[in-house]
């Protein structure tokens, strides 16, 4: 029993007085979801967030890449967001008892000596308790469910929604965190997961904190794109109509897709059942909310109804430019153009060469390299020709955007979900994790059986510098490398491929050796892998607070400290920089020094 909900025999009963409290919390709802300053004052047809610039997501599916992978990739792009990472374990529970659902939020945080996001989020418990099942799942979770113990990944993006979809009101319990841990807890396949998803929002309401997402969800034969919205602030259970509108469609096995807060599912073929999966909902909510005329002869798009983008990567000056980017990436031989809308690229593709975890790594760390869009090009980068100066001004009321890379600064971290089909769950799977910005960052790989989380990873607060926590050691590097990043990304590239090269190379091996382990005695298997992954994460966070040291004193006051050979050097700005600056400073060169006396010759005796 919890305030004002029983839970019977699998049925939420509410009582009156809550229902009436519920009213009052609608209304309050209703005024805020339809009064806005002019500011905000856009139509209703228009997205919600209207520039959604938050996580990138990447889909390989088991025959576009090299070894038979299947990766779902984020970048958990925030800035404020919580970044620790945590271990639930698999638990079983007694029959008739009850899981209680909380309003997570994604952005907010809580500081650390009042026991961060992961104690305090039960501040928002919604009084709803939900059936619980015999036996959940252990996974792993940082801002969402990533990982369980069956292989099954999910990476997250905000797609946005209408305007006049958002339900803010607490007749919305489910939320996409609370959505992703429930799967997690539930589920082995991607396909499960996705109905699970799809008929919990529709029975317990979507929204309240989020609007429009997507998740990639990934098992190690397929990977699908979810995509939900909420209903309005109007639903409530008692209108008997689904408290939300969802729908999937599968990527093809030898092809990739992508999500940067997008959507991407368009027209829908509900009759093919192996590719499209949704809500009842999907065109009828549609209709009768005014966002899509069956008359008008046009084909049902889910995403030209719920969450139009329009924009190309052109015509926004690189802002809106990563889908351009990660297709031209991957499939450079189609040659497509960043003049095309971004609503009128394919939903996926053929790569041109199968991807490997590393190439899904270095996807990640993209900056628009050697393109029309590249910030480092001219006076934008700086001297040192760094990718993070430019993001944008306004001067004299114009502005001049920069571009939105795929790898930017305010990344918290980036996972990467591998599931392989040819080995046991507990070794098949792998949750290759960067904290922090890829560039700088380390990828450090943790199997998805193992039974402790590494401690530096569960630590850490972005108002607290923390010499304890994972996250803190990569933000250490990274503020050494922006100095002088032309020099000093040199150093970080070799330590990546010592650390996260070194681990790559290893795993084939411990594999290996785990399976072997694994028919034997699963759970000295287990500890195995666990104590493989704890040894390596130590080492390379290790590592990578050596290395930011290393930075330190190198690059000290402008310098270049050669610490073996004990001799001092100076960094050199390049001769472009200083043209430029002699150009926009009028700098005038000082007189050349007057040429030194000749010696006076000795006269002859």
């Amino acid at each position: 029993m919890v305030s004002g909900v029983k839970v019977t025999g699998g049925k939420v009963k509410i009582k009156r007085s809550f229902l009436i409290l519920v009213l009052i919390l609608v209304t309050f709802a209703l005024v805020n979801a339809f009064v806005f300053d002019k500011d905000e004052c856009i139509s209703d047809n228009v997205l919600w967030p209207a520039e959604p610039e938050g996580c990138t997501t990447i889909l390989v599916g088991k025959d576009a890449s090299v070894d038979g992978s299947v990766f779902a990739c984020q970048t958990a792009d925030c800035g404020v967001c919580d970044f620790t990472w945590h271990l639930i374990p698999a638990a079983d529970h007694l029959e008739g008892s009850t899981r209680k659902i909380y309003h997570i939020n994604q952005i907010r945080t809580w500081p650390p000596e009042v026991g961060g996001k992961w104690v305090k989020y039960v501040e928002g418990d919604t009084g709803v308790e939900i059936p619980q099942v015999p036996h959940t799942y252990a996974y792993h979770h940082a801002v969402f469910g990533h990982m369980n113990e069956h292989q099954l990944g999910i990476a997250e993006s905000t797609i946005g929604c209408v305007r006049k979809m958002r339900n803010p009101t607490p007749s919305a319990i489910m939320d996409i965190t609370t959505l992703t841990m429930l799967a997690m807890e539930r589920c082995k396949t991607s396909r499960e997961a996705v109905t699970l998803m799809g008929s919990m929002a529709e029975k317990y309401g979507y929204g309240f904190h989020d609007s429009g997402e997507m998740l990639a969800v990934a098992d190690p034969i397929e990977i699908w794109i979810f995509e939900i919205m909420p209903v309005g602030p109007l639903w409530t259970p008692e209108t008997g109509k689904p408290g939300a509108v969802w729908c999937a469609q599968r990527v093809p096995n030898d092809h990739v897709s992508f999500c940067p807060n997008e959507s991407r599912i368009g027209e829908i073929n509900l009759k093919n059942k192996d590719y499209f999966l949704a809500s009842p909902n999907v065109v009828s909510y549609a209709i009768e909310a005014g966002l899509y005329d069956p008359e008008s002869g046009k084909p049902f798009s889910w995403k030209r109804a719920y969450s139009p983008s329009p924009g190309s990567a052109a015509a926004s000056q690189g802002r809106r430019g990563r889908l351009w980017r990660l297709f031209s990436l991957v499939a450079p031989s189609q040659n497509f153009s960043p003049e095309t809308e971004g609503m009128d690229l394919p939903f996926s593709v053929k790569p041109d060469k199968k991807l490997s975890v590393k190439d899904v790594m270095a996807i990640t760390r993209d900056k628009y390299q050697g393109n029309q869009f590249d910030p480092t090009v001219g006076l934008k980068g700086g001297p040192f020709g760094n990718p993070n100066y430019f993001s944008g001004f306004t001067v004299d009321k114009q502005r001049y955007n920069g571009p939105r890379c795929i790898s930017v600064s305010g990344v918290e971290y980036t996972t990467i979900t591998q599931s392989r089909s040819w080995l046991p769950d507990p070794i098949g799977g792998i949750n290759w994790i960067a904290f922090g910005a890829q560039d700088t960052s380390c990828y450090i790989p943790l199997y998805c059986g193992i039974s402790e989380m590494p401690e530096s990873f569960t630590k850490g607060d972005h108002y607290v510098c923390d010499r304890e926590s994972a996250r803190w050691a990569c933000d250490y590097v990274d503020f050494h490398t922006q100095v002088v990043y032309s020099y000093a990304i040199e150093d970080v590239k070799k330590a990546q491929e010592k650390y996260e090269g070194g681990a790559i190379k290893k795993i084939p091996y411990m594999d290996k050796a785990a399976t072997e382990l694994y028919e034997k005695d699963p759970a000295e298997a287990i500890e195995f892998i666990t104590d493989f992954t704890l040894s390596n994460a130590r080492s390379a966070v290790d590592g990578w607070w050596k290395l930011g040291d290393q930075l330190l004193v190198k690059y000290n006051h402008f310098g270049t400290y050669d610490t073996e050979k004990r001799k001092p050097g100076r960094v050199q700005t390049p001769e472009w920089w200083n043209s430029a600056v002699i150009e926009h400073d009028n700098l005038i060169p000082v007189a050349p020094p007057p040429p030194p006396p000749k010696a006076k010759s000795e006269k002859k005796k």
